[in-house]
């Protein structure tokens, strides 16, 4: 009988990938230092010479968030999910664009449809990474996997004129790690003998499914590296973290990870979410917000209808200027994907909602998903009159809302 191919996991990280694909539109901007984290008003200007005025951080007010930036914004500490502010302070010449999310969507498929050309056993994580299972690919057993690695980086480069990173290691979690070990435009092949020299030295956050709490707890016990949570006894782990949370931080600091490449998975719900540039009233705003709220429910729609998904349950998200979050569901008595059910329904969970508070956020979902094929007859327009599912206690409030 012969041997099983050895696994080859493969994961391909795109390189600052929003920044890197507004590069492709402004290339003036590459070799400085960029952050994506603007809204509409910070969209470059065209000058009549045919040159482009860019806004600047130093010029930025709000509460905004950054996005990505180019590796020499990251250089003078700019980085992802830093307050724009924050960011301003220590790089207050970088240039701000806008964030364009159809773009980057855009960019998103063509490099994911050139990997697939390549290899067919692909699971999608994200917009801007994916694993790949080489293992059966013609030839990637004779160099674990290297010469293949290279081939897709080539056919992502060619299809969408960016640069990737990508690891290929025994398994996704190594994969991971391995990706951000030589980026930008890495290639980094791990094998078992390579977990002491490569991965122990680490800093524990850097696996996946460490979080801030999880390395804060850590940290308290003086476990900082990969290498130290190694070296503690299983026991001593299990007994301080959980039974299966503790017997897995064992297993992934030993580089051990079984979970498979999965090439399709439902989505367990879809949404659409927008932060304001300045919080709102749903009073004194509330013009603003109904239009946003409408745009908001069509997207949805539009979202559900193109990946051919109807939802039963509709709910809504918002975030008020003290930061708290409140979510509401409503429970539909049919399936719907139909932008003025949404809408109407969204609408009745926006009435429980205390709105005295500005806001600073506002995102509807929709949830209990089934797909066009699992429902066996069409599906008429339904109205709103259902059972609630109420994760807070309900509530009424007579304050004029913006949906009427």
């Amino acid at each position: 009988m012969p041997e099983a191919p050895r696994r080859l996991i493969a994961h391909l990280d795109m390189d600052a990938f929003y920044a890197s694909v507004e590069l492709l539109r402004y290339p003036d901007l590459r070799g400085r230092a960029v952050v994506i984290g603007g809204g509409r008003r910070h969209q470059p200007v065209q000058r009549t010479d045919g040159s482009r005025e860019y806004a600047r951080m130093r010029d930025y007010t709000g509460r905004g968030v950054i996005t990505t930036s180019t590796y020499e914004a990251r250089a003078l500490g700019a980085h992802s999910g830093m307050g724009v502010m924050k960011a301003a302070q220590l790089a207050p010449d970088a240039v701000l664009l806008p964030i364009d999310f159809d773009e980057y969507r855009k960019y998103s498929k063509l490099f994911k449809a050139a990997v697939r050309e390549v290899a067919k056993l692909v699971e999608d994580r994200g917009v801007d990474e994916i694993y790949i299972d080489l293992s059966e690919l013609p030839g990637a057993q004779a160099d674990a996997g290297r010469a293949a690695a290279t081939q897709l980086k080539d056919v992502v480069r060619a299809a969408t004129g960016l640069s990737c990173s990508i690891a290929v290691a025994p398994n996704k979690l190594l994969a991971k790690i391995g990706s951000e070990l030589d980026k930008p435009n890495g290639l980094t092949v791990l094998g078992p003998g390579d977990i002491e020299t490569r991965i122990w030295p680490l800093a524990a956050k850097k696996v996946n499914g460490i979080g801030p709490k999880a390395n804060e707890k850590l940290a308290s016990f003086g476990l900082h590296t990969i290498g130290d949570i190694a070296a503690a006894d299983p026991a001593w782990l299990i007994e301080h973290f959980g039974k299966s949370y503790g017997a897995w931080l064992h297993a992934a600091s030993h580089g051990l990870d079984e979970r498979a490449v999965v090439t399709f998975s439902e989505p367990k719900s879809i949404s659409r979410e927008t932060t304001f540039e300045r919080d709102l009233h749903a009073v004194r705003d509330r013009a603003a917000l109904g239009a946003i709220f409408t745009e908001l429910c069509g997207e949805l729609a539009a979202d559900l209808t193109h990946k051919g998904y109807a939802s039963r349950t509709i709910g809504i998200k918002l975030r008020f200027d003290d930061f708290k979050i409140v979510t509401r569901d409503l429970s539909l008595p049919a399936h719907t994907m139909d932008a003025q059910t949404i809408r109407r329904a969204a609408g009745e969970c926006l009435k429980r909602v205390d709105l005295t508070r500005r806001l600073r956020l506002l995102g509807v979902r929709a949830g209990a998903l089934a797909t066009l094929a699992e429902l066996v007859a069409p599906q008429a327009e339904v109205g709103v009159e259902a059972t609630h599912a109420v994760r807070e206690p309900e509530a009424k409030y007579t304050l004029p809302l913006f949906d009427d």
